[in-house]
């Protein structure tokens, strides 16, 4: 029988020759999963040089083979962290990124920064929840909308404001055929829209191979709900509201081109924790 810990060197052995950077980390989160741990205590069991129950082999193979195939760690633990929350996640879902997390926090402190108001925020094409969810637990004096229309992300968008926000309000709609009801009545726009260009190939294969089209790609340049965004925000912000929008690193001076020639005012770059551009800000 084989210690915990040569399972995880052996785990993680096999993650790192299949291209995962992240091999380590997502070794730990698998064999932690199959023996129903967490990541502190299987820790400790390491430590202690506690044997792998053989029993369990078998689910650890399975879980390994789908990683080494690239399937995303979140896709096989069904979990995804972001902020503070945990959010279930699976296939048809888009997985949230921690570089949004930064978005979120704009939108938050927009929002914090009204606390004499009763202001309202909607998420545009929310996924699985990840910034309409972080804004309705942390600014609870604020009214959240989020709006989603994948049928395959939808039951996991469903569950998750079930579970974490069931006082958010979720409008399963395409954004671009919104009703007039919140037109003029919103404090904050905020959106992770597709924005990769149609003919461009993602590099990694998580996001290639098992990331939802709908949320990847956004006609020829990139920037097609963008412009439907900022023609919608314009409708449903209040004057001095604010519309935030992520992009890749790459899109902050078109975006910001784009922005201006539809007439929004002090439209501003804001980088990420890794220093690359990637939201921006725009008042009404």
């Amino acid at each position: 029988m084989s210690s915990i810990g040569e399972l995880l060197a052996a785990a993680t052995k096999r993650l790192s020759a299949n291209g995962i950077e992240s091999a380590h980390h997502d070794a730990e989160i698998l064999v932690a999963k199959v023996l129903e741990v967490s990541r502190g205590e299987l820790v400790t069991a390491v430590a202690m040089q506690q044997p792998f129950d053989d029993f369990k082999l078998e689910a650890l193979e399975a879980f390994l083979v789908r990683r080494e195939a690239r399937e995303p760690l979140q896709h096989i633990t069904g979990l995804a962290p972001f902020r503070n929350l945990e959010l279930k996640v699976g296939q048809g879902v888009f997985v949230p990124r921690p570089e949004t997390e930064m978005v979120a926090q704009l939108a938050i402190d927009a929002l914090v920064a009204m606390a004499n108001e009763s202001p309202v925020a909607i998420d545009l094409g929310t996924g699985s929840g990840a910034i309409a969810l972080s804004l309705a637990t942390e600014v609870p004096h604020a009214k959240i909308f989020a709006v989603e229309v994948s049928e395959a992300a939808l039951p996991f968008t469903r569950q998750n404001f079930a579970t974490i926000a069931p006082e958010a309000t979720l409008i399963e709609s395409d954004f671009a055929h919104l009703g007039p009801e919140l037109d003029g009545k919103v404090s904050v726009v905020v959106s992770n829209p597709p924005y990769i260009p149609l003919g461009a190939i993602p590099r990694d294969p998580e996001v290639r191979d098992f990331d939802p089209t709908l949320a990847l790609f956004s006609g020829e340049d990139g920037f097609d709900a963008m412009r439907v965004i900022s023609e919608l925000a314009k409708r449903l912000l209040h004057t001095g509201g604010l519309l935030i929008l992520e992009h890749a690193d790459s899109q902050a001076a078109d975006l910001t081109k784009l922005l201006l020639a539809g007439g929004w005012r002090q439209v501003r770059s804001h980088q990420d924790l890794t220093g690359r551009d990637r939201a921006v800000t725009a008042l009404k």
